[in-house]
């Protein structure tokens, strides 16, 4: 654990230093960090994150609680669900905002739409079928 969370701290590094973008894996995709409270513990995280721009007049930003395609859900979603809100830094700045959880046809949509433009998405889905299905949680500015 201890080698993921120093992984993760330098991809929060290199986000702050570089205006939100990073490289590695994450090169080209657009990345938040989501600033989440511990449900049992209280502790302040955060989460390095691949999200999904809304389109149009859509400003939310769409996150997926894919782990890689294990088979729980990350803790940070848990996190996120309890509270219902979070704050985030992206390349346009710090602000707070109101958690959703998708679901449905809606969900189906927008998990489509991340697997369209990263593929890798539809491996973790695959990894997951018949165990739990990948939440798709929309951040709306408040």
């Amino acid at each position: 654990m201890a080698d993921f969370n120093d992984w993760n701290q330098g991809v929060i590094t290199e986000f702050r230093a570089n205006e939100g973008r990073v490289g590695g894996p994450f090169a080209g995709a657009p990345m938040i960090l989501v600033h989440h409270v511990g449900r049992t513990s209280g502790k302040e995280y955060i989460s390095p994150l691949v999200y999904l721009p809304g389109e149009g007049d859509d400003d939310s930003m769409y996150i997926f609680a894919s782990k890689g395609g294990a088979p729980a859900n990350p803790d940070w979603y848990r996190n996120l669900i309890a509270t219902g809100e979070a704050t985030v830094e992206v390349a346009a700045g710090t602000f707070q905002v109101t958690i959703t959880e998708l679901a449905g046809d809606e969900r189906d949509k927008v998990f489509a739409e991340q697997v369209k433009r990263m593929p890798g998405f539809g491996d973790y889905a695959r990894k997951t079928e018949g165990i739990r299905t990948i939440p798709v949680l929309r951040l709306t500015r408040r």
